[in-house]
């Protein structure tokens, strides 16, 4: 008879993936919100009640897989929300957001052929609202706003796709889309506010029709949400 190999006794984590832990909850609770800084070294020793080593072993972490950016000389400051995100931050950096636009533009036709079979009445009447803002925050020049409104118009489809890894990665596009929205709003002649893909795709959302859906969701070219 063969004997089982003997299972190695469970050992508790190391405590700095409990700093990890407390820190990436901060941050994805929005208590330290994308672009802020965290509180110092010291700060974060007291609170958590852990050696300076520990502390930096896990700011190293987080800081590897993009959620933090050591500034030296000034902090550190929350980068992205997950790491999905920080990864995506990462990959697209500041330059070219092509690829990235490609992804998501895959991304959103899907989700809206997949809305409209599941989208219910009260998600189309929030999707209504969300374009309502977005066209007062245009006309109104609130960028913050508009943005705001953008992205929940976006990631309501999303949501609406009753896919939750879909619309999870959607949402973690998000962050380096509002980069290029940002240099978008500044460009003269630059139309955020039009309707073009956006009634029209809720309209197909409404009449339940995934073809026409997917149709309308390749006319969002003014959108970063």
């Amino acid at each position: 008879m063969s004997k089982e190999p003997a299972l190695r006794p469970v050992r508790r984590p190391a405590l700095s993936d409990e700093v990890i832990h407390r820190i990436r909850a901060r941050i994805a609770s929005g208590d330290w919100p994308v672009g802020t800084r965290i509180p110092p070294e010291p700060e974060l020793m007291r609170r958590l009640q852990v050696a300076r080593g520990t502390v930096r072993e896990a700011v190293r972490a987080l800081t590897h897989t993009g959620l933090l950016e050591v500034r030296r000389g000034d902090g550190t400051y929350v980068r992205a929300t997950s790491e999905l995100s920080g990864a995506v931050a990462r990959l697209c950096g500041d330059g070219d957001l092509g690829h990235l636009r490609e992804v998501r533009e895959g991304l959103h036709v899907q989700a809206a052929r997949l809305a409209a079979v599941r989208a219910d009445g009260p998600t189309l009447d929030a999707l209504h609202d969300a374009l309502e803002q977005r066209a007062a925050a245009w006309h109104a020049r609130d960028f913050e706003a508009w943005c705001e409104a953008d992205r929940a118009f976006h990631c309501g489809i999303a949501d609406a796709s009753g896919n939750p890894l879909l619309a999870e990665l959607h949402r973690n596009l998000t962050g380096p889309l509002r980069t290029a929205a940002t240099g978008a709003w500044a460009t003269p002649g630059f139309q955020g506010a039009d309707p073009a893909g956006h009634e029209t795709l809720l309209a197909a959302l409404r009449a339940g029709d995934p073809a026409e859906a997917g149709r309308r969701a390749l006319d969002g070219g003014t959108c970063h949400g």
